[in-house]
């Protein structure tokens, strides 16, 4: 922690050698989305050996209750999973499971909650109420949350606030970054198959050829943004996938696209559901076409309640000091912290964990990804904080 000034207590610094082996461990053993079995069974072993009431949920998720009195109770969750990404950067905890990386910081994640966990079994006294730790499945895909939730995760006792954070490349470390309101965007999905007429390459005339048809629904989807979006308003329309056709002299019969839509209000969401829909129609429509349309929702908004961000902002600054705490630019990345944000007030934060000095300059989701991990020590302080904050006796 020589270069990341922080006023981090001595019972958490102990913690740092374990936290950077489970990081580690769980770093050169990545699992994807609800096959995080391996994890979870470390995670729930030694939550239980800390003295908390333990459960599975989710399928591969664990909630775990620590209960120091009558008062309220505080929720923290943390994300298991790691990416479908070969990992390229030759280090000593490299993935050994091939084709999967844990490229996001989801490692850190775990093992700064467990850290965490470690400490507030050791200091219960300090609580007046309960701590609850939510380790989620799923993050990166399809999502974990909403069954995390289904499952309990949000009752008995269901907590006043719910706090988490994201280690973040895009932030140097030593600092954290925030913001109250709306922070990061929702995520959903759209496909668009255009159905023509297939025929020969030679006789277009014949036929009714999708490909074509498929272009000018690519370049109008844009114009929803560029013209129908307010400028300042963020919103992004990704088309990410397009497939149709299968040999040069063939005009095939129809065209699938498939992309992705971001924004920061729910009714700009339902706004663009609806216009990429008649968009796509009335184009295929205008050129012979039809079009087949679906919607698929993914993870709302995540909105920071503005008490909660506020308590973060006081008590990181707490830790690395008032300068040290900034206001976030609002990402249009998606997060399915969301949900747990949409039932309990709370908020979501990011931990810088880029150092140059070092080489750990690669983006999330980079098959060259790392961290400083001399931060993790800071996110337990931060946690902990929180925790007596909340739940003072």
């Amino acid at each position: 922690m020589d270069e990341i000034k922080a006023d981090v207590r001595p019972e958490i610094r102990a913690l740092y050698d374990q936290m950077v082996a489970t990081r580690r461990d769980l770093h050169r053993h990545p699992e994807l989305a609800f096959q995080e079995e391996r994890t979870g069974g470390i995670v729930a072993e030694r939550l239980a050996a800390l003295g908390y009431d333990v459960r599975r949920a989710a399928k591969t998720g664990v909630i775990a209750t620590l209960r120091g009195g009558d008062g309220p109770a505080v929720a923290f969750r943390a994300d298991m999973d790691a990416l479908p990404l070969t990992e390229t950067a030759d280090r000593p905890y490299r993935s050994v499971n091939d084709g999967r990386m844990h490229a996001c910081g989801h490692d850190g994640h775990t093992a700064i909650l467990l850290a965490f966990a470690e400490y507030a079994a050791a200091t219960r006294d300090r609580f007046g109420g309960t701590i609850k730790l939510l380790f989620q499945p799923a993050e990166e895909g399809p999502g974990g949350a909403k069954p995390m939730i289904g499952d309990g995760a949000l009752r008995d006792p269901e907590p006043a606030r719910v706090f988490g954070l994201h280690l973040w490349n895009n932030l140097d470390a030593g600092y954290v970054a925030l913001k109250a309101g709306p922070f990061m965007a929702s995520a959903d999905e759209f496909i668009v198959t255009v159905v023509g007429k297939g025929g020969h390459g030679a006789m277009p005339h014949l036929s009714v050829d999708p490909i074509p048809v498929a272009a000018q629904i690519v370049g109008a989807l844009q114009t929803i943004v560029t013209r129908e979006i307010p400028p300042a308003e963020p919103a992004v329309l990704t088309v990410g996938e397009i497939h149709g056709g299968s040999n040069f002299n063939i005009i095939a019969p129809e065209v699938r696209l498939r992309g992705t839509v971001r924004t920061l209000r729910p009714e700009r969401r339902a706004f663009m559901r609806d216009r990429i829909g008649a968009v796509a129609q009335n184009i295929a429509a205008a050129m012979g076409a039809e079009t087949r349309y679906e919607w698929i929702e993914h993870y709302p908004v995540t909105v920071n309640d503005a008490d909660a961000a506020a308590l973060v902002a006081r008590e990181a600054a707490g830790v690395l000091g008032a300068d040290a705490v900034v206001e976030s630019e609002t990402t249009l990345a998606a997060e399915d912290m969301s949900f747990y944000l949409e039932r309990v007030p709370g908020c979501y934060f990011f931990l810088g964990s880029r150092n140059e000095k070092l080489g750990l300059i690669h983006p999330h989701h980079h098959p060259h990804f790392d961290f400083d991990e001399r931060v993790m020590p800071v996110g337990v302080e931060i946690f902990a904080r929180l925790a007596e904050s909340a739940l003072s006796r």
